[in-house]
């Protein structure tokens, strides 16, 4: 039987990113959508602008969007928030005893609440334990990180494991779609490139350095890096790109390298629907990755990875590809509940006296 789930934010771009890849899940049904007050009581097809290449389900459009209240909402919230209204909204729900799997930045960065990748940094989830509202009430926040960090430490990961990462360099080619809707005025991206998104690469460099951490006791310690980001908006709809220069600790080849991507598969075996079977691709063509060919990849859940060659400043520069709503969001946020329920987190959401998390 399929759990209940809701979602906060169900008529922005990330809201219909979870409704479609949520249809004909084989763990979660949709079952209570919740969006802005002049939303509240419409239904879900006259409330929206639905903006994706597949259809809306029938059944959704059908559906009323409710309150954002924790009241009569599941126990099992995936949530798609400005981040000003995500600090008053996800505490609620958490207070309330829900289990909010959060797309927004509001907490991605507090002490007790984990930042996490599932191929990543599994092993972060059991700060949630440190959670006051999981104490009182068995609810609780998980995040997932920034569209723009999160196919870069996919593809970092392996690297640091096998070679140690002193110093990151990355200069982002960030899609419209990671504005939400309308997104960015014609007038300003048309033809032209935005060489700022407000607190991007602040965001990008802290969350990229936690995420690549280790944890320690009931606190996260940074990767000892030293990491510098450039953010721009492009005139592309969908699939972010980086230019990545990155200095090691050790010597590697590019055979070392290359075998380090391939061989990185941490979650064979675990059977979670969303997961990528491959989660990082190496293209060898000289003029790839590109959003257009290449964002699909692994169902918009791999990273995509090319040019890899000797940096002059650094020690080995590459080119990064990830779908910056599946990857970056949505589908980010699916795989962490699959992992929560892997690890009998969401099954259902315990109370607070539940032992701690096991990774």
């Amino acid at each position: 039987m399929r759990q209940k789930i809701g979602i906060l934010g169900a008529t922005g771009m990330v809201g219909q990113r979870f409704i479609q890849l949520l249809e004909n899940h084989p763990w979660f049904e949709v079952a209570w959508l919740a969006a802005s007050d002049r939303s509240s009581g419409k239904k879900y097809g006259e409330a929206v602008r639905w903006k994706l290449d597949t259809a809306l389900p029938e059944h959704i459009a059908n559906m009323t969007v409710s309150p954002a209240v924790p009241d009569g909402a599941p126990k099992i919230i995936f949530a798609a928030l400005d981040t000003d209204i995500a600090r008053e909204m996800e505490p609620a729900f958490s207070a309330a005893g829900c289990a909010v799997i959060s797309n927004s930045s509001a907490f991605r960065m507090h002490e007790d609440v984990p930042l996490v990748i599932p191929e990543v940094n599994a092993d972060h989830l059991p700060i949630l334990e440190n959670q006051e509202w999981r104490k009182q009430s068995g609810g609780y926040i998980v995040t997932n990180p920034n569209c723009s960090a999160i196919g870069l430490v996919l593809v970092l990961k392996p690297l640091v494991e096998r070679f140690g990462i002193d110093a990151i360099f990355v200069s982002t080619m960030q899609a419209i779609s990671g504005a939400g809707y309308p997104g960015v005025a014609s007038m300003d991206i048309l033809g032209n490139v935005v060489p700022y998104i407000k607190n991007e690469e602040e965001k990008m460099q802290a969350e990229t350095l936690r995420l690549l951490g280790s944890r320690d006791g009931k606190l996260v310690k940074p990767l000892d890096a030293r990491m510098t980001a450039h953010c721009n908006r492009v005139a592309v709809e969908d699939g972010h790109t980086e230019s990545v220069s990155v200095k090691f600790s050790r010597k590697a080849t590019k055979e070392e390298i290359l075998a380090a991507w391939r061989e990185f598969q941490p979650l064979a075996g675990r059977d979670l629907p969303t997961a990528p079977a491959q989660p990082i691709e190496f293209v060898g063509l000289e003029d790839r990755p590109q959003p257009r060919l290449d964002k699909m990849r692994g169902n918009g859940m791999a990273a995509t990875v090319g040019r890899l060659r000797e940096c002059t400043l650094l020690d080995w520069k590459f080119t990064v590809l990830s779908h910056n709503t599946i990857r970056g969001a949505a589908g980010a946020a699916l795989l962490n509940a699959e992992l929560l329920v892997s690890l009998g987190k969401l099954d259902p959401v315990k109370n607070s006296d539940q032992a701690a998390v096991t990774a």
